[in-house]
């Protein structure tokens, strides 16, 4: 019983994990390298993720900059970052790339809660789905190695476990719309 239980919340925890590294991907008016942490740069024949082709950083609130290793890549950084869908106007000067991060507009800060919301509440299913199936595999194992009352424990226990994985989906959330309504 214990094994179904900690398996299932091992699968709870990297939902909000997968939630938070959503969220860090999704642009608020500040700026940060998380953004281009799922940018892939034609590099040589091959797609690899701008992280392992460039120095990204943060030097000012509204500035990024970003340093390729290789200055022949800068073409390429360039394009993919204005084919990408953050919205971004890159600029170069030959050896980086910065890119003034723009405030957002009311509209647009709206349609990014809308965004954060709508994956907070697919990651709330997939802890109800997880719960789900843990209340299966607890039915099954009654039939077999567990009592009655065994199975009732293990059903309000993974109860508890899914109320405070969706609390904490729920407080990333509103971390997350903080950080987007914020002028």
């Amino acid at each position: 019983m214990q094994n179904v239980i900690s398996s299932n919340e091992e699968r709870m925890k990297k939902t909000v994990a997968s939630l938070k590294e959503g969220f860090a991907s999704l642009r608020t008016g500040r700026a940060s390298a998380a953004l281009f942490d799922r940018l892939r740069v034609d590099c040589y024949g091959e797609k690899s993720p701008l992280n392992q082709v460039a120095n990204i950083s943060v030097p000012e609130a509204r500035l990024i900059v970003i340093q390729p290793w290789d200055k022949n890549l800068i073409g390429e950084i360039e394009k993919a970052i204005r084919s990408s869908e953050l919205s971004l106007n890159p600029s170069n000067d030959g050896k980086v790339i910065r890119i003034s991060v723009p405030p957002l507009t009311e509209e647009r800060r709206k349609e990014l809660v809308k965004v954060a919301k709508s994956q907070a509440e697919q990651s709330r299913v997939s802890i109800r789905n997880i719960r789900r199936d843990g209340n299966d595999e607890l039915k099954k194992l009654k039939s077999t190695s567990i009592t009655e009352d065994d199975e009732t424990k293990g059903a309000a226990e993974l109860q508890k476990l899914t109320d405070a994985y969706i609390a904490q989906v729920n407080q990333v959330l509103e971390e997350k719309e903080k950080e987007i309504m914020e002028v």
